[in-house]
């Protein structure tokens, strides 16, 4: 399902066409990954280099152009009042299955400095109900991403 997302996702318009743009979908993307990354007040290196690691590894970027994709999604994220824009744009342009390994993705940065902070988890909770993405699907891809990350610690209201 994973390779599915990644081929989904390199498929989606280049960003060069739209840095700036909620409406691009990788953009979009970039942003939501920002704002859970930056949700608990402190970016740490590991979540920083995981939110770069899962943009390149999304879209077979690196260099200059994964550099001005983060850009805009850090952009993206600070201009924006709410997710919807983002969510809004993920919702249209992915199927549910993708929807799903997106939130996996979601759990990954959260997860990428070892600990779960109520408001990633309310973040990822808020992203996911906005894309239609179940509880159940939710938690699983938590559960994984926990699982997956070494020293991992906090909990979640979904338990």
């Amino acid at each position: 399902m994973f390779e599915r997302v990644l081929s989904f996702l390199k498929d989606l318009p280049a960003a060069g066409s739209a840095r700036n743009n909620a409406d691009d979908p990788r953009v979009a993307a970039s942003a939501l990954l920002y704002h859970v990354m930056s949700a608990d007040g402190v970016r740490q290196d590991a979540e920083w280099e995981r939110f770069k690691a899962v943009l390149a590894e999304s879209y077979s970027i690196s260099g200059d152009e994964l550099d001005a994709l983060a850009a805009a999604g850090e952009r993206a994220d600070n201009e924006a009042i709410d997710l919807y824009a983002f969510t809004s744009v993920l919702k249209r342009q992915l199927d549910p299955d993708a929807r799903k390994a997106f939130i996996g993705l979601m759990w990954e940065i959260v997860y990428a400095d070892g600990e779960l902070h109520e408001l990633e988890d309310n973040i990822v909770w808020r992203v996911a109900e906005l894309i239609g993405v179940e509880r159940h699907d939710r938690v699983e891809a938590r559960r994984k991403a926990a699982a997956e990350a070494p020293g991992a610690t906090g909990t979640s209201s979904d338990e």
